[in-house]
């Protein structure tokens, strides 16, 4: 798929990966790029800098919106101000997530459900809002920005674990429902990534490295123009995923090793 002349949105546009989609998209040549977050003040910062890099200074190319992914009525309300600016969207990057604190079953459900909003019913909503449209005028793109944890796991957190798990499902889900329909589905599943989340450390993430988030945007628009379902800026994610399959019962040895290490340096205690 050919991002020249497109009309994309990014979620969690103001900073890390989003930032770095936005920015690549516009250079690329998309011809509207709508920046998405919850601060919008950021998200301002991040299309003032687009606008000015191409020239236009007027805010042709680049709009910032004010969007809490985790709220259905702000997902509509994002991709009916992308459309009044720019026209249909062609283009929808589902990249907003957020870290939480660690642990395990004895946090608390609003965590859980925040998390389930924003990693996994935010992905639903923003399809259920562009997908539709794209099928009708025969094809488009939607990235879900997932983890290298919905296809391994994560020992800090559960909650961030098990909600990128479903995540990829969502997104594999879309491939099947949607892929001969003329919608490209990619799903970004890096580790570590020099963003807000891993400035206080990048915990088991960081295991093969922390990459910049231009390198993590430039695998995912990859993945989109090639067609290929899985973006993994960390190329060992995919030997993981094939020792996990191999031999299951081994790999999650290994994951319990991994834990009790996390366990003894972090102090969690022994219910999390």
């Amino acid at each position: 798929m050919d991002i020249t002349g497109k009309v994309a949105v990014v979620t969690g546009g103001g900073s890390g990966i989003g930032a770095a989609l936005a920015r690549r998209l516009a250079q690329g040549g998309a011809r509207g790029v709508a920046v998405a977050d919850i601060d919008l003040a950021r998200a301002q910062v991040i299309a003032d800098d687009i606008n000015a890099s191409l020239g236009d200074p007027g805010g042709g190319a680049a709009l910032a919106v004010a969007c809490d992914v985790g709220r259905e009525s702000d997902v509509q309300t994002l991709v009916a101000s992308t459309r009044a600016r720019f026209g249909p969207i062609d283009l929808f990057f589902s990249n907003a997530g957020i870290i939480g604190r660690q642990g395990g079953i004895e946090l608390d459900d609003a965590l859980w459900n925040r998390m389930w909003d924003i990693h996994v019913m935010a992905h639903v909503w923003a399809a259920r809002a562009v997908v539709p449209e794209m099928v009708a005028r025969g094809g488009g793109g939607f990235v879900v920005t997932a983890s290298a944890a919905g296809l391994l796991n994560i020992v800090e957190s559960a909650p961030y674990g098990v909600t990128k798990h479903a995540a990829v499902g969502f997104a594999e889900w879309l491939r099947i429902a949607y892929g001969r329909q003329g919608v490209q589905v990619a799903c970004l599943c890096p580790q570590a990534v020099d963003t807000e989340m891993t400035r206080a450390g990048a915990g088991s993430a960081g295991l093969n490295g922390v990459l910049p988030p231009e390198d993590v945007a430039e695998e995912a628009i990859a993945a989109l123009q090639e067609g290929r379902f899985l973006a993994l800026p960390h190329p060992q994610v995919a030997e993981y995923i094939q020792a996990k399959a191999s031999a299951y019962d081994r790999w999650l040895g290994g994951m319990q090793k991994l834990y009790a290490q996390f366990k003894s340096v972090s102090g969690l205690g022994a219910s999390g």
